[in-house]
């Protein structure tokens, strides 16, 4: 395609750096200069609109798109599972996110056929199915159902949400098969979850000794393990084996977090699913036993989020939206702006995202990036609400390609 320049948007870079203006060229798939002008190269007047890189979304769960307990109850079939998938998939374009780190509940075959342009969606970073603890987190079957017959509850190449391990030659097997299936990092839980069977968020799950094997086995690969957590027993369980980062943190207090800080792991908080179960666990094919979970999670969650933040904990962003409403990905933007500021909400999304995610080239607005960018109607850093409507996303490029544009 000819280069192209993109005049007269409020350029946000991603940096935390107070807004500017100019144009930003756009040769192929990369930034290639920022203030240039061209004549004779193709031109896009943005005037009254404002840029920012693509966001990214560092906790999604595009493989439980559809309401989760009749997914895993055999109530839906394959042909609706999927199309839930790839629904979910492009509203997250839609809305803005050109990458997302989906952390369990897809199979590799969703990854591929994003990554080959079969179906609308953004570029997908996947674990594979989540390592779980025999009885613990992540487990969704009958009571009466024998654990080894989770696994028929996958659905190969589609959807995969978890596999069991009942001790760490069980687990490290495990996880070599999820890196069979092309997971790229790991990811394990290691507390009891709000969205559970018989575990509470005061459970820990997996040994150090066991989660030690699982980054062992990143590690051989060159990639990581990240954990789902809530509690500070099992947060610092992970941190001590070597987990690189948390998901959710709900209840992280200062010597945890400045443990986190000294050994350089991040933090993901998730907002977005809580408001959502609070109000409508229904909406996730949820009963209404979740509601009593998770109240109170989201004050917690915040405190723990400021406490991370004076440690200095790097903070990225995650909405970990559940069930069929996944459109309305960066309301997860909108309430991380009530706690910190819209510009700390963006960056988290963006620059400090692609750090977690081990990205380089995506992130920021700047000469040699990914050309990853979404025009806003509007200035979100003055009503970051406009983050939650996918409708003020009116132009969304990824790699250089506009793969939405309501202009």
């Amino acid at each position: 395609m000819a280069r192209l320049h993109i005049v007269g948007a409020t350029v946000v870079d991603g940096s935390g750096r107070e807004p500017g203006g100019g144009t930003v060229t756009v040769d192929d798939d990369r930034i290639v200069a920022l203030g240039a002008r061209g004549t004779s190269d193709e031109r896009l007047d943005a005037a009254g609109l404002t840029m920012t890189p693509g966001l990214i979304d560092a906790h999604v769960h595009l493989g439980l798109s559809s309401p989760i307990q009749p997914q895993f109850s055999f109530q839906i079939s394959a042909a609706e599972i999927a199309a839930d998938i790839f629904a979910a998939a492009g509203s997250a374009l839609d809305a803005g996110f050109t990458t997302v780190r989906d952390t369990g509940g897809i199979d590799g075959g969703v990854v591929t056929a994003i990554a080959k342009g079969k179906v609308r969606g953004p570029r997908v970073l996947s674990c594979g199915p989540v390592q779980c603890q025999t009885g613990g987190h992540g487990y969704y079957g009958a009571e009466w159902e024998p654990t080894e017959l989770w696994s028929s509850h996958h659905i190969p190449g589609l959807c995969a949400l978890s596999m069991m391990a009942g001790n760490a030659d069980e687990l490290r097997r495990n996880v070599r098969e999820a890196f069979r299936r092309g997971a790229t990092f790991l990811k394990l839980c290691v507390t009891g979850g709000v969205v559970g069977g018989k575990d509470r968020l005061a459970d820990t799950q997996f040994t150090v000794e066991e989660i030690a094997v699982a980054v062992q086995e990143a590690t051989a690969r060159g990639t990581y393990v990240t954990v789902h957590a809530h509690n500070n027993d099992g947060i610092r369980n992970a941190v001590e084996a070597g987990a690189r980062c948390v998901e959710h943190g709900t209840d992280i207090d200062e010597p945890t977090a400045a443990l986190m800080a000294a050994r350089g792991v991040a933090l993901v908080p998730t907002f977005a699913v809580v408001e959502r179960l609070l109000h409508d666990p229904a909406a996730a094919g949820l009963n209404e036993s979740v509601r009593a979970r998770v109240t109170g999670v989201r004050e917690r969650m915040a405190r723990a989020l400021a406490v991370a933040r004076d440690a200095g904990v790097r903070i990225g962003l995650g909405s970990d939206l559940i069930g069929p409403a996944q459109d309305r990905r960066g309301e997860e933007l909108a309430l991380r702006a009530q706690l910190e500021t819209p510009m700390d909400a963006l960056v988290a999304a963006t620059k400090t995202n692609a750090e977690i995610l081990g990205l380089d080239e995506i992130g920021a607005i700047a000469p040699g990036m990914k050309a990853d960018l979404v025009l806003w109607n509007g200035n979100p850093l003055n009503d970051p609400e406009l983050f939650a409507n996918p409708a003020n996303a009116v132009l969304v490029m990824q790699a250089g390609r506009v793969v939405k544009d309501l202009r």
